[in-house]
């Protein structure tokens, strides 16, 4: 769960500046979908999952949590396009002055990404442009939107193990909770390690550093899963998200635990 503590607020809607960054991201979507239109022999072949997890306390402690992602792969013949729209949502009734409870929202936060990869001549190798938004209404940035390109390769693969990563130049652009803006260019970095432990049970490990003159942004996320059936699986998760140059009310990390059901199509 969220280190942050817990602030009254009602759900925020998403503002006119949150809603300017979307066309970022809608750009990225129309170039892989145009680039794939051209390739009208290509074997459309797509690979879908959705999570969900639910928490809901009664007695001394009440309040109730929601986490979802949506993640969507497409793979074509020189082509490999991504889409994840992810969401959390908790709130909890926290005791008044007058001995009256009060729910009280104490995070909220939801982001979606895109990104097409164009595949080079070597295994695993590829050129890639990305777009990014996040909307954090408790976070050290309430919105925090980036685009960048750059190069992918494979640095290992086995029958069980690979790990691949990615490097390229980007930029950023920022809201502080403070309400102050921040935006600038950016050396983006990630790695992307999956581990399959046995048949039914694998663990995957992916980071991403996001370096710029004000703020490195940075994600990391470690999972371990377990194949219930051939389309359901339970997933358990630990995510960590860090700004260097954050508000002084505000932590530098953040960090959520979870555990999910994962359905996959």
């Amino acid at each position: 769960m969220p280190t942050r503590s817990g602030t009254r607020a009602p759900a925020a809607n998403i503002s006119m500046k949150s809603i300017t960054c979307i066309p970022l991201i809608a750009l990225a979507l129309a170039a892989a979908n145009s680039t794939a239109a051209t390739d009208a022999a290509a074997d459309k072949h797509w690979n879908t999952s959705a999570e969900l997890g639910a928490i809901t306390t009664s007695g001394n402690t009440t309040g109730s949590s929601f986490t979802g992602k949506i993640d969507a792969k497409q793979d074509l013949e020189v082509w490999s396009n991504e889409y994840v729209l992810s969401g959390y949502y908790k709130e909890d009734d926290e005791a008044q002055a007058d001995g009256q409870q009060e729910r009280v929202v104490s995070a909220e936060r939801f982001s979606l990404s895109a990104k097409a990869a164009y595949k080079l001549l070597h295994p695993g190798a590829r050129l890639f442009v990305l777009a990014s938004y996040v909307d954090d209404k408790f976070g050290a940035y309430t919105r925090y939107s980036t685009v960048g390109i750059g190069q992918g390769a494979q640095w290992y693969k086995s029958d069980d193990k690979s790990l691949d990563v990615e490097i390229g130049p980007g930029y950023f652009s920022g809201t502080r909770a403070t309400g102050g803006e921040d935006a600038g260019v950016t050396i983006r970095g990630a790695a992307d390690m999956k581990w399959k432990l046995s048949d039914t049970a694998a663990l995957h490990q992916t980071m991403s550093v996001e370096r710029g003159a004000v703020n490195t942004h940075s994600i990391a996320e470690t999972s371990l899963s377990t194949k219930i059936n051939s389309t359901m699986q339970m997933k358990a998760a630990f995510t960590a998200r860090n700004d260097t140059n954050v508000p002084e009310d505000k932590k530098n990390t953040d960090t959520q635990t979870s555990v999910t059901l994962v359905y996959s199509f």
